[in-house]
């Protein structure tokens, strides 16, 4: 893990050297997905199921899990990790309920209504990755708030397991939140599938959800045809830590996103190289306890970096120019930096508010924009899941007010097929 000093250059060129990370997209995979989105375009279901065949080896038992299925997994499930699912969709539920926008109507005193309309949108597609990156916590936080901004219809779709099973943890998710449908479906072609529709996959409004580079792909080349959530990248996390951190908790935190990914990031930027020199020691002894050691020291070594700034400010700035994905402030007084961290997907203030605990309990939402987009783009929540139409009523009192304004401008634009459609209500 690198150990940089802030001097203007040192750490802008590490951070250059960052954005390169996620790079182009891949070519050869592009390819491959247009061909597959084509596929699943013309043959619908044959396509999907072939090419589960293909890639996951053979059929499951059936396409759409039954109900009863689902109603199972969840009556069959270890009562403590439903209890834990439960206790997490009641926070996040309680946090997104706030985030709730209303339909207004405004009426003037000429006679005028203005207004605006909200509501969910009819169907979303959740992609849920299989395997051994199948978290139902992402369920739960795709699947929540769109239940709270009105969405009509809920389709899951998620590889089988080798066996040609669903993940039951999965499925468990699935009941809490009442997802509608669940088809075992995964990869491009699943995302394709809800992009067209298919005879059994319905089409869908938008989809969401993580994935691999193909899905990732997929989602890319279909925004237009569809709405997504976002361009996922790698993960990422910056901790800004002064003399108060305790290195044991920073250490811990920054591996908590590099073994996600070799591609992850984690760098540390603190006012104190003492705490910099304790952090990479604790990093070195706790790994050796870690499942993930591997990907955590490819992550590390290619992707992390501990900066030592001079002053707070410095490292607020520099916050704000990475622009992470989670950031943690392990300073004292956090609160107060509030108004200055302008650019986070997610901000974590103080010792005891470990990431972990947003990807999976606290409430706000752990699909968040990556790779420096936190710059302008937010998490998601509830207003992703709804459209707005506005409306005007005029009366013939208050048009002829303002159609004097309206035809100058039109005019002033050349539109006079505009000017004109004001014009001719007033003709005699």
């Amino acid at each position: 893990m690198k150990k940089i000093y802030a001097d203007g250059t040192a750490e802008a060129e590490f951070l250059a050297d960052l954005k390169k990370r996620s790079g182009e997209t891949n070519k050869k995979v592009e390819e491959v997905v247009k061909g597959i989105i084509e596929d699943v375009k013309e043959n619908g279901d044959d396509a999907v199921k072939n090419y589960t065949l293909k890639f996951d080896g053979s059929l499951p038992e059936y396409y759409e899990v039954p109900r009863d299925v689902i109603n199972d997994a969840l009556t069959e499930a270890d009562q403590d990790f439903v209890n834990a699912l439960l206790n997490a969709q009641a926070n996040i539920a309680d946090f997104h309920q706030k985030q709730v926008e209303q339909s207004f109507i405004a009426p003037k005193e000429n006679g005028v209504i203005l207004g605006q309309r909200i509501r969910g949108l009819e169907r979303v597609g959740l992609y849920v990755p299989g395997g051994t990156a199948a978290y139902p916590s992402s369920v739960l936080m795709n699947a929540i708030p769109a239940k709270i901004a009105g969405v009509k219809e809920i389709i899951m779709v998620t590889p089988p397991l080798k066996d040609g099973t669903p993940n039951k943890d999965i499925l468990v998710a699935a009941a809490i939140c009442g997802v509608d449908r669940v088809f075992l479906a995964g990869g491009a072609q699943a995302i394709a599938a809800l992009a067209y529709g298919t005879g059994e996959i319905p089409k869908c409004d938008k989809i969401v959800g993580p994935g691999n580079i193909y899905v990732a792909t997929a989602k890319k080349l279909l925004y237009g045809v569809v709405d997504i959530d976002m361009i996922a990248g790698p993960s990422e996390i910056l901790v800004i830590a002064d003399e108060t951190a305790n290195p044991k908790f920073a250490a811990a935190d920054l591996m908590s996103q590099a073994e996600h990914d070799v591609l992850a990031s984690a760098i540390m930027v603190t006012t104190c190289e003492e705490i910099a020199d304790r952090t990479l020691e604790e990093i070195n002894r706790q790994k050796e306890e870690l499942s993930r050691k591997n990907i955590i020291d490819k992550s590390l070594e290619d992707y992390g970096a501990v900066i030592i700034a001079e002053n707070r400010e410095k490292a607020v700035r520099l916050a704000n120019e990475i622009a992470p994905e989670h950031l943690e402030v392990l300073m004292k007084d956090p609160m107060e930096l509030i108004g200055a961290l302008d650019n986070a997907g997610s901000v974590f203030l103080g010792h005891w508010s470990s990431e972990p605990l947003g990807d999976y309990y606290a409430g706000p939402n752990h699909v968040l924009p990556t790779s420096g987009t936190a710059r302008f783009f937010s998490p998601l929540g509830v207003a992703s899941f709804t459209k707005r139409s506005s409306y005007i009523y005029y009366t013939q009192d208050a048009l002829r007010e303002a159609k004097d304004d309206i035809v100058l401008i039109a005019e002033r634009e050349g539109l006079t097929a505009h000017a004109n459609a004001i014009k001719v209500r007033f003709e005699d």
